[in-house]
């Protein structure tokens, strides 16, 4: 079940990264997905500059789906989690024909985790 719930959350907050810029041309979604992401890729999941443009590519291209999903209010809860979870094995199937290990992926999706709660925490309201 945890398996499940940490992959099904991190496609509803990188869907909801998706959501805060609807209105953006795929090149300006890439380019705001490389900004965010590219770094990181190459530092912490120690990717190759090719790897890591494959990646923030398949990252932007899996934003541009959920997007409509996240929006589309005749969808129940139940089934976006399972969009949601396609979406996810899509990408992890791509992440795999760049291609990228095991091991590469895991280092990949711990990125992601880390920059969503990242991204988490910032938009929370601070006490002052």
């Amino acid at each position: 079940m945890k398996k499940l719930f940490l992959p099904l959350l991190l496609a509803f907050s990188i869907g909801a990264m998706a959501q805060g810029a609807p209105d953006l041309t795929p090149e300006q979604r890439l380019e705001r997905v490389r900004t965010i992401y590219k770094g990181p890729l190459l530092a912490k999941a120690k990717l190759s500059e090719s790897q890591a443009d494959k990646v923030v590519a398949i990252i932007a291209e899996t934003q541009a789906k959920m997007s409509p999903i996240m929006t589309d209010q005749s969808l129940s809860a139940d089934a976006k989690m399972k969009k949601f979870e396609e979406l996810r094995e899509e990408r992890d199937t791509k992440f795999k024909d760049i291609p990228l290990t095991d091991t590469e992926i895991k280092a990949v999706s711990d990125v992601l985790d880390e920059i969503r709660k990242n991204m988490q925490s910032n938009s929370r309201p601070r006490n002052n």
